[in-house]
């Protein structure tokens, strides 16, 4: 896929998205015209949250690099932690999300590949009185636990291992919040490492790292939006997409990584749940006839299982 069709699609994907919020909270205020509320006036330094959910899935992979068949049945567990800060001027957002699977296909048998570990913390300050724009500094570190394998005709290539790639993100830029739904942070100036910790992939190389080497730093611009809400009744979605330009070799070429998760509820328990990321990096070049062209690679999921939200906490140390 040409990089101009992902990026447009990307855009096409944001654009609809906004109009679809825009829609709904039209609609909530002419429904609500006549309701009044008492306003939140209640003051808290911490809020803390998150969910957790294990499902039966069908998977479906194309190109993806951390392996896995293109078919599959898992069983998958998926676990996000919050927890906000805010004083004054001053905020700390925190995020984890943890996806662990268990794979089933019928042509190579049971293994676990289908994982990943995502820490996410921006500190910001704010720079007006809306609170709207604050000038923010982010780490992010993005990792799997598990070996993978990518396959050609039913044989498997070691690709992938713990901390093997591992990106860790640096960047100092400017976040905003569109309420508590939206948050959209830019960054002219972003460091990037790649790493590759596992001793028999790095004499290999990958990943844009040299052969015999452990790590790959790039100096480029970075984008990443992040947005959940209820955008409809019983329907949730949560999603984040990230782009880095480098900056010393071909910035036009826009790494993309983004991830969409949809929960429908079925009940106060259970819910059915799908969930597509993709993902293209210029520097993984695993793919096409000679194993040596980077590509657009997708997981998709959809499966039926438990869904528990965690409380939401408020506390206040003032």
């Amino acid at each position: 896929m040409k990089k101009p069709v992902v990026l447009i699609g990307v855009l096409f994907c944001m654009l609809a998205a906004s109009a679809q919020d825009i829609a709904i909270n039209r609609f909530r205020n002419e429904t609500q015209r006549s309701i009044k509320k008492d306003a939140d006036t209640s003051k808290w330094n911490w809020k803390r949250g998150g969910l957790f959910s294990f499902n039966l899935s069908q998977g479906s992979l194309s190109n993806w690099a951390s392996g896995g068949d293109n078919f599959s049945l898992i069983a998958n567990g998926y676990f996000n932690y919050f927890f906000f800060y805010r004083k004054g001027r001053h905020s700390w957002d925190n995020n984890i999300d943890v996806n662990l699977g268990y794979i089933q296909t019928t042509s190579i048998g049971s293994r676990k590949n289908d994982d990943r570990f995502d820490y996410l913390s921006k500190y910001g300050y704010k720079m007006d009185t809306v609170g709207r724009w604050y000038l923010t500094t982010l780490f992010n570190f993005r990792s799997q636990f598990f070996d993978g394998y990518t396959y050609s005709n039913n044989v498997g290539d070691f690709s992938s291992s713990f901390l093997s790639p591992a990106y860790l993100i640096a960047s100092l830029g400017f976040d905003y919040k569109q309420g508590p739904n939206l948050s959209i942070f830019m960054s002219p100036l972003t460091s990037r490492y790649t790493i590759l910790a596992n001793n028999r992939l790095a004499q290999k190389g990958g990943y844009g790292v040299k052969p015999g080497e452990h790590i790959l730093k790039e100096i480029g611009a970075f984008a990443t939006v992040n947005y959940n809400n209820t955008i409809a009744k019983n329907i949730t979605y949560k999603g984040r997409m990230d782009l880095f330009s480098n900056y010393e070799n071909q910035a036009q070429n826009v790494d993309f990584f983004m991830t969409n998760l949809f929960s429908f509820k079925i009940s106060r328990f259970f819910s059915a749940t799908y969930g597509l990321d993709m993902i293209y990096d210029d520097n993984i070049r695993l793919f096409g006839p000679t194993n040596s062209s980077p590509a657009l690679q997708t997981k998709s999921l959809i499966g039926i299982g438990f869904l528990k939200p965690l409380n939401v906490r408020k506390s206040s140390f003032n």
